[in-house]
């Protein structure tokens, strides 16, 4: 599953971590890949590369690439051995970003490199679920990343220029669907960074429920004071204390199940 947006600073890569956090909860063996060359879900993942190669020279080499064995274990994992609810040992891996992968964020990307990420992912075995946190734009790493998902969440803000960026989007969507990928669906749109006390936010708001009506998924993601605490300590917000955190971390279990067939996905992870 891609996140995008086409306008930045609408909170993708929180999502991103968020749906990582619940994942890492629901003991799904999951892998981010960090397409974003600020890589951004790196930092915020706790990754350490120690020798491992990244996504971008891992796209360059997709043929032979290992991505299994390039991907590096979140620092998140340590925090999460101790949980007894969890059968078996949890999976969090990151194919992480680097500055390298810039090189295909270009419009001119042919479509045989389209396929690179597609190829590295096709030779993959104990994911249940990959998250790939894309750029706030429509070059070649954000079309690279639909090529190789089943579905694409769009992230929100309720402002009025991110209204507009995520309907531009889903024109986009659909247009890079009947031209590459017939099969790809859209996951839905999340509004992030919801403020109820501002006028202005619940204005918004009841302009995507106008305009994208049952795509607008549930929960709407609060906007969350200790956020960039959270991210910048490394921390999974279901390991991080308080109310406020706990709240969110639930936020994100429901849109995980929203946004996915868990049933399945929990089945897999069984096994």
């Amino acid at each position: 599953m891609s996140i995008s947006s086409l306008k930045g600073g609408v909170g993708k890569t929180s999502v991103t971590l968020g749906l990582a956090s619940a994942a890492l909860a629901a003991g799904i063996p999951t892998l981010v890949v960090d397409l974003d060359p600020h890589a951004d879900a790196s930092t915020g993942l706790g990754v350490r590369p120690e020798g491992r190669t990244d996504i971008g020279h891992l796209l360059k080499n997709a043929r032979r690439g290992d991505i299994e064995a390039d991907a590096a274990p979140s620092s998140w994992l340590s925090r999460a051995a101790g949980d007894a609810s969890l059968t078996r040992p949890p999976v969090l891996d990151v194919a992480f970003g680097a500055a390298f992968t810039g090189i295909y964020d270009r419009p001119d990307l042919r479509a045989r490199d389209l396929r690179r990420l597609s190829a590295l992912l096709s030779r993959t075995s104990i994911y249940s679920l990959v998250l790939i946190d894309c750029p706030p734009s429509l070059n070649g790493l954000t079309r690279m990343a639909w090529t190789a998902s089943n579905r694409v969440l769009l992230v929100a803000e309720p402002s009025l220029f991110s209204v507009a960026g995520t309907e531009r989007t889903m024109r986009a969507l659909d247009l890079f669907r009947t031209e590459f990928a017939p099969e790809l669906a859209t996951a839905g749109v999340v509004a992030n960074r919801y403020r109820p006390a501002s006028a202005e936010h619940r204005y918004r708001l009841d302009e995507m429920r106008s305009m994208f009506g049952t795509s607008l998924l549930s929960p709407v993601i609060a906007e969350q004071a200790n956020w960039q605490q959270i991210q910048g300590a490394a921390y999974a917000v279901h390991h991080w204390p308080g109310e406020a955190a706990r709240t969110a971390a639930s936020h994100f279990d429901d849109l995980l199940r929203n946004v996915t067939d868990s049933g399945k996905l929990r089945s897999r992870a069984s096994h």
